[in-house]
């Protein structure tokens, strides 16, 4: 097999925790491991990991806590004073802010095979993050300034489906032209492939899992088995921001006493999640933002993780790391019925608090439950075997590479 020299764009990744940053980040170690060449691009204020250039950034503009890169213009250059020949073999892109864009660009450019992952429901973001009175005006925003970079041919148009306003059904005009500059699209999961779709997205879509860094793959995890006698340990790992529903879920466990729920990760509900917790006199220990390793490491002392997100999350990596971990897990999206292994979770019938007290109930009525999921987990977690979706893109690369050379002759 050809050893490729492949380049990575993205802007989420350097000061930044959580499953884009975490997906890419193991992808280039596998790939690395493999023999390839790897040069990622992202924004940030320094960097000491091999081959991670760190764009040009804005010194004080951060989103959501994400650095923010300059320009897509002002990328190029800076990319090609130290790349004036850019010969990479294949680009693959990860995001759509202005350093992904710039990759785009380039790769456009000197026509280099373009790989898209489509990461995120950007529709849901802002119709949970922005204020109501900005939802249109921001949506307005965003569309003018990736447009200007990449052509919007597709306009997509409010609906009862997803598209349930004008800012969302800016954002899904925003995602599928997005996608639509590429030459071959990437999502992580089917039922985002399916929306992508029905908004108009006519390029291939492949269906490659995120990926997991090799020591989430470790082997030292077990079976959980829970003694009623002891408390029922539970753990968040994702954004304490509001699209996740931090705040739902803690509502949905007030009342219980027999638990500890250990949370980690930070975001604009940080503060509203910790008052609560403390005026409630709820046993939630909130750890912020921290490495990985502690993160693992508490995970194998605990019974159920929790992911409350709906309609929003594509395949989160919390799910991911915890089949590959034994961890039963609780979520209340049908559409993650897709990521973890059937019998392997606590799925409550909806996204309401009543709901998810509910499903809770049933966790704490029968300690059993726990052990069982967990053995599922272990049993049936295979598939999504990250050596397989390695391989898998790899072979969209030689393909796409394979592609442009045959377009050129």
């Amino acid at each position: 097999m050809k050893k490729l020299k492949i380049a990575i764009f993205t802007d989420v990744y350097l000061e930044v925790a959580g499953g884009i940053a975490s997906s890419v980040r193991a992808q280039k170690k596998d790939f690395e491991a493999l023999g390839h060449e790897v040069v990622l691009f992202c924004p940030g204020k320094s960097c000491n990991e091999k081959d991670v250039v760190v764009v040009p950034t804005h010194k004080k503009l951060h989103f959501n806590k994400a650095p923010v890169s300059l320009n897509p213009k002002k990328v190029q250059k800076f990319i090609l004073k130290r790349y004036p020949e850019f010969d990479f073999d294949v680009v693959h892109v990860h995001y759509e802010a202005s350093a992904s864009l710039a990759g785009m660009l380039l790769a456009k450019r000197f026509k280099k095979p373009l790989i898209v992952t489509m990461h995120g429901r950007e529709d849901s973001a802002i119709a949970v993050n922005v204020p109501h009175p900005f939802k249109n005006i921001v949506g307005v925003a965003l569309n003018f300034l990736h447009g200007r970079y990449i052509p919007h041919l597709k306009k997509v148009k409010k609906d009862n489906y997803l598209a349930t306003t004008l800012a969302r059904a800016r954002m899904w005009t925003l995602m599928v032209n997005h996608a639509n500059f590429a030459d071959v699209v990437i999502t992580p999961s089917l039922h985002f492939k399916n929306k992508l779709t029905h908004y108009g997205v006519k390029k291939p879509i492949e269906i490659i899992s995120n990926a997991l860094n090799s020591d989430q793959r470790s082997p030292d995890f077990k079976v959980r088995k829970w003694d009623s006698k002891d408390y029922l340990k539970m753990i968040w790992n994702s954004r304490l921001s509001k699209e996740k529903r931090i705040m739902e879920f803690l509502k949905a466990l007030n009342g219980f006493d027999n638990y500890e729920f250990h949370v980690f990760g930070d975001g604009n509900q940080l503060r509203s999640a910790e008052a609560y917790t403390k005026r409630h006199k709820m046993n939630v220990k909130f750890y912020g933002a921290v490495p990985r390793d502690k993160i693992m490491d508490k995970m194998k002392k605990c019974h159920l993780e929790v992911m409350t997100s709906y309609n929003f999350d594509n395949q989160p990596m919390t799910l991911i790391e915890a089949a590959f971990t034994g961890l039963p897990v609780f979520f209340c999206d049908a559409d993650m019925k897709e990521v973890v292994p059937k019998g392997g979770y606590v799925f409550s019938a909806g996204p309401g608090i009543k709901e998810m007290h509910q499903a809770l109930e049933k966790v704490f009525a029968d300690p059993n439950t726990i052990e069982e999921m967990s053995k599922t987990m272990f049993e049936k977690h295979s598939v999504i075997m990250q050596e397989v979706w390695t391989k898998k893109l790899l072979k969209i690369y030689q393909d796409s590479i394979a592609a442009e050379v045959a377009s050129k002759d």
